[in-house]
């Protein structure tokens, strides 16, 4: 663990010194003023989940209205430039709310929502040639500590992020967060994180294939890494087929949270989750066949150790992630833009996932989960209210009583997002 981190860190280094022949991100820097750009994203949320088992006709739905901005300076000209920046959200509901444990609302400690409230913070960054480093508030986009950003507000963390792309075609990432703030959190720091050290590598062979690696340490909780791999091609009748394969490897510790998939061995928790998929894409359509397997000795589980409520980056994952222990699954999917008949910004997904082989703790009966997912969404494209965007989803999801019992309830779930992006400067 600790070889791999001295890799990281070195190659990192050794990046920053290689003379390229490419052009350098930094000497092209027009200035910290010149380079800024800001901008408010109006976003309108609504989430409601009908628990057909548990709380039949009662209202469970969250509904709230936000303002993210984000402001970001250019880099000071020189061989070393500096900026900053600031991101955080402003936000209120609608409407009275009572029900919150959809991590969209916060919550008084006597478990009442927030009429309003407001999150986030500040950044610092400084950029060599091609080597960029930024310490303070951000939102991760890292596979195996991911925000949350499928929720009214983005999950934020705090700490360093270092981002070099000396060598063409080739990324490496490393650093450490420190902080970690939920979506539905007030305090920066209210899950309560020690230390999570990242790093990782994506490279570009060509245009048609990529690969990528990452890792995760969460001081006393987890260690976790990721792998991927996509190749693309092009077929007969102007059509393209996409081949990707990914893995996620985790190992909990004692002190680690992994909620309903918990083991009777506290001490050694383990999962190997892996999928295939094959995409074929051919003008206004795109169909995605997937296989997704578990391995180990308990189920796939993120979010619960500061390590990201987004941290699921597998084909199978909707309302349900399909992450059970030992848990085969297949799921189809189809996307269908309405370009041809005059709305291009106009899309359709619907998708099927079937679970089976649940290994169930205290169950002599094998697991078994099914999800029937759909979402329509419109961008507009053009004129003053340009890449707004308005979505409705909605997942019917039934288990048998075995995995009902240590996951999730018969449900049916509703999201609508009405984002509305204005541009600063």
């Amino acid at each position: 663990m600790l070889k791999s981190k001295k890799l990281t860190l070195a190659l990192l280094i050794n990046a920053a010194l290689i003379s390229t022949t490419f052009a350098s991100e930094q000497s092209e820097s027009k200035g910290f003023v010149e380079d800024a750009n800001g901008s408010v994203l109006f976003r309108t949320g609504y989430l409601a989940r009908d628990y057909k088992d548990v709380a039949p006709g009662i209202d469970t739905s969250s509904f709230a209205q936000t303002a993210i901005i984000k402001l970001d300076s250019g880099f000071t000209k020189g061989v070393v430039g500096f900026g900053a920046g600031i991101i955080g959200d402003a936000s209120f509901k609608l409407g009275e709310n009572a029900h919150t444990d959809n991590q969209m609302i916060p919550t008084h400690n006597d478990g009442s929502a927030y009429d309003h409230w407001a999150r986030g913070g500040a950044y610092v960054k400084a950029r060599v040639s091609n080597t960029t480093a930024k310490y303070g508030t951000q939102v991760s986009e890292i596979p195996v500590i991911a925000s949350n950003t499928a929720r009214l507000t983005p999950e934020y963390y705090t700490g360093l992020y270092i981002e070099s792309n000396e060598i063409k075609d080739l990324t490496l990432i490393g650093g450490k967060f420190t902080k970690n703030q939920w979506s539905n959190d007030i305090s920066s720091d209210q899950q309560n994180l020690d230390s999570a050290i990242f790093w990782g590598a994506k490279y570009k062979f060509n245009d048609q294939a990529n690969t990528s690696y990452y890792g995760v340490d969460v001081k006393d909780k987890l260690e976790r890494h990721y792998a991927n791999a996509n190749y693309s091609f092009a077929v007969p009748n102007d059509a393209n087929v996409t081949l990707d394969a990914v893995a996620y490897n985790t190992q909990w510790e004692a002190g680690a949270r992994t909620g309903s998939h918990t083991t009777d061995n506290l001490a050694d928790r383990e999962n190997t989750i892996w999928a295939v998929s094959a995409t074929y894409n051919k003008d206004a359509h795109n169909v995605m066949l997937a296989y997704q397997d578990n391995a180990g000795n308990t189920g796939y589980d993120y979010g619960g150790n500061a390590d990201g409520l987004q941290s699921i980056y597998v084909p199978n994952s909707y309302l349900s992630d399909f992450v059970g222990n030992d848990e085969k699954s297949l799921g189809l999917q189809y996307n269908y833009n309405f370009k041809n008949h005059g709305l291009p910004g106009l899309n359709w997904t619907t998708a099927f996932v079937y679970g089976w082989d649940i290994d169930v703790r205290d169950q002599a009966k094998e697991g078994q989960e099914r999800e029937f997912f759909n979402q329509v969404k419109y961008t507009v494209q053009s004129g003053f209210a340009k890449d707004a965007s308005l979505r409705l989803r909605h997942s019917y999801y039934r288990a048998n009583d075995e995995y009902k019992s240590v996951y999730m309830p018969d449900t049916n779930e509703w999201r609508i997002w009405l984002d509305i992006p204005v541009k600063l400067f």
